[in-house]
């Protein structure tokens, strides 16, 4: 194989020696992709059948489940028809800002994802009594069930997808004779759905959860002094409800946008970096990699399970099987797709890329993976050091708890910004800004076992509380708490993967941005632009992508105080008028908390959720520059306050686990008593703010993407 500026003719553009062989190439990576996606469709499906298939539990067990189910479904419709609205004002907009392929890309994405999540999240609320039943039996079995109900989720995510992607792309450049640069800009679109479900789902999702979470400790472990999953707590339904529709449908559209956008930035990249012979091939690369690492995922799912009991070596040895037959299948890949491609002459790299340069590209982005997710289970789990300072600070009182986290969450940015820099660095001195769109979409390539590792999180938390409130045998406890203990970490876990590939995609798409910005601007006789930090307007800009950030998190922060502070007024209510509740005699109103918290989460959602669209159309109607400077600042200062916040909230978190299992004078103590203060500020941290930070990072740089036609 010819090495590195070897091949002739590399940088004039001519079309490859055999055309018919490069149609025949794109055409088949069309349907390897849609194939591959099929195949994870299907797995979900015969999962859910098994699933269904399982006893659910006696009838005490039927009911707490059907209550949840309930719930969540609510919450969801309301939702989604809230999204609607919004979401058919900006498909007329796009119509006339860029055409109605980007529209119908849209409408795509967004159903896409809305599917996803919503049919992740009913078969995770069925799934939770199921695990509750299968703790009768012991670990093995329960940790099967519960990470069948995840991945689940997990598969209909990348299955969704890349169908969407693929499916789209083909019948574009296949029915309606567009070229892939054309098909790709409609895909734009697509991504834009997605990340708008994603932000109204993660944002909305977390402000219920944590808003009926915040109120159901408040009141009842620290007032009344009973256990969190205590029926007695009129807040506890909504609690397991706000479990399923933030964690688990909330990172289903968390992930389904991020895997959609990464794949149509790098395809844009590519079309843009490479001559147009070779477009259909490097438009169809990322998505035949997402492809087999679905195969190589499903896979993985059979090595998840332990006759020991070791639930968390289990979850991590499926993902290890899958990343390294990921691993394996990307060289043929990539030899398929990308031998002999050639870069356009005005961005060629000073040495030419070989295959071997694009394959270890790929490998980066599976070791950031790696790495991302070795430092956030350092940061967040109880086994090492950070959580058990956070626990120790705890002796001392509520003061020294919340330093000690905000301190642990600080701390939790340096190293993985330093292993993105690293991976940054590595990937562009081999291919360039396209080889870190290649590690990017890697690194996303096994999202189906990330968000199956994810919601395997608020399956075994239902299970848990299910179990206390049927009042299930304490040996089941025994089963289901180890359980969510590992799903506690899981979820922390999968947050650090889906920051840090947040962070990587979006700088992908700054630079599609950038080209694309140029290439418009120069068709037009125009001089291109430069974002340079003297440049007083992209100061401007950067400060205000910094602004942002810090006043996205603030209002979603505020949003989940004042939801709590309702739940609490409500059970506080009920405890005082019904004070049978205590005794048994009287029934709690648990409906009553879930409306507070879907009517909060409904309200509080739509002005967060528009900045990233609003501010970023201002700013680029008014300056360039301003644009430019706005998305590297919310990259930049988003990376790091998502990540200490996830991670810090985490660590409280886990904290509290810590304490409650006895260490450091165990529940009831003055340490427990801090570390449920600490939970309580950590818990808007992990599972509102910080997560819903990764779709408003992308949302505003794809929003610069399709409003390119205004301001050129």
């Amino acid at each position: 194989m010819p090495g590195r500026g070897e091949r002739a003719g590399v940088f004039n553009g001519n079309p490859p020696e055999d055309p018919v062989l490069s149609s025949f190439l794109s055409d088949h990576g069309v349907v390897v992709a849609l194939v591959c996606a099929a195949c994870a469709l299907v797995y979900g499906a015969l999962t859910v059948r098994s699933l269904l298939a399982l006893s659910p539990g006696n009838e005490k067990m039927v009911s707490i489940s059907s209550a949840v189910q309930e719930g969540a479904r609510a919450y969801l419709n309301r939702q989604y028809s809230t999204i609607a609205l919004v979401g058919v004002v900006l498909f007329v907009a796009l119509i006339f800002v860029q055409d109605i392929y980007v529209a119908i890309g849209f409408a795509i994405g967004g159903l896409s994802s809305a599917a996803a999540g919503y049919i992740g999240m009913n078969v995770s609320v069925r799934s939770n009594s199921r695990v509750a039943e299968a703790a009768r039996d012991g670990v093995p079995k329960a940790l099967s069930v519960a990470f069948r109900g995840g991945a689940v989720t997990g598969m209909l995510v990348v299955g969704l997808a890349l169908i969407g992607v693929a499916a789209y792309y083909g019948i574009l450049t296949a029915w309606v004779d567009k070229t892939p640069k054309e098909a790709v800009d409609a895909l734009i679109g697509l991504g834009f759905g997605g990340s708008l479900i994603s932000v109204f789902a993660r944002l909305g999702g977390g402000i219920f959860t944590k808003g009926a979470d915040v109120g159901a400790d408040l009141v009842g472990k620290i007032e009344a002094g009973i256990p969190e999953d205590d029926p007695r707590n009129p807040a506890v339904i909504a609690d397991n409800v706000g479990d399923n529709v933030g964690d688990c449908a909330g990172m289903a559209a968390d992930l389904f946008e991020t895997y959609a956008v990464t794949a149509v930035a790098v395809m844009l990249l590519g079309v843009l970096t490479f001559s147009v012979a070779d477009a259909g091939n490097v438009a169809l690369y990322p998505l035949v990699l997402g492809g087999v690492s679905i195969i190589a995922s499903i896979i993985g799912t059979f090595f998840v399970r332990s006759a020991a009991g070791n639930v968390e070596r289990a979850l991590y040895q499926g993902l290890f099987v899958s990343g390294v037959l990921a691993a394996a299948a990307f060289y043929p890949i990539t030899h398929w797709l990308m031998d002999g491609v050639r870069f356009k002459g005005v961005i060629a790299p000073s040495s030419t890329p070989g295959v071997g340069d694009f394959y270890v590209c790929s490998l980066i982005g599976l070791g950031v993976t790696a790495l991302l997710f070795v430092i956030t289970d350092y940061y967040t789990s109880t086994r090492f050091s950070p959580v058990k300072k956070t626990a120790k600070a705890s002796e001392t009182g509520h003061a020294t708890n919340i330093i000690q986290g905000l301190a642990q969450g600080f701390q939790a940015t340096a190293a993985p910004a330093l292993v993105i820099a690293l991976g940054i660095l590595w990937a562009n001195h081999l291919a360039g800004i396209y080889g870190i769109g290649i590690a990017v979409m890697a690194q996303l390539s096994l999202t189906g076992l990330i968000v199956a590792l994810d919601a395997f999180g608020p399956i075994t938390d239902n299970a848990g509380g299910i179990a206390e409130m049927a009042e299930l045998p304490e040996d089941v406890r025994n089963v289901t708490d180890p359980l969510d203990a590992v799903g506690n970490t899981t979820k922390a876990v999968t947050k650090g993967y889906a920051i840090g590939s947040a962070a990587l995609a979006a700088l992908v798409l700054f630079n599609a941005f950038e080209r694309e910005l140029n290439a418009k601007l120069l068709s037009k006789g125009k001089d291109p632009v430069v974002f340079i930090l003297g440049n007083p307007s992209v100061l401007i800009g950067l400060l205000i992508g910094g602004l942002m950030v810090y006043l996205f998190a603030a209002l979603s922060m505020e949003a989940v105080g004042r939801a709590g502070g309702a739940v609490v007024e409500e059970v506080r209510r009920q405890f005082r008028e019904k004070p049978g509740i205590m005794e048994g005699t009287d029934q709690p109103e648990y409906g009553t908390c879930v409306d507070i918290v879907t009517r909060a989460a409904q309200r509080e959602m739509i002005i967060p959720s528009l900045i990233p669209i609003v501010v970023t159309l201002v700013v680029g109607l008014i300056s360039k520059q301003a644009l430019g400077g706005l998305l590297m600042g919310v990259i930049v200062v988003g990376l790091f306050v998502a990540i200490s916040m996830t991670s810090g909230g985490g660590a409280w978190d886990n904290a509290k686990k810590l304490i409650e299992d006895g260490a450091f004078g165990g529940k009831g103590s003055v340490a427990h008593q801090a570390s449920v203060t600490g939970d309580t500020v950590g818990d808007p941290y992990k599972d509102t703010a910080g997560p819903a930070i990764n779709p408003m990072i992308k949302v505003a740089n794809i929003v610069a993407l399709l409003i390119i036609p205004l301001i050129t």
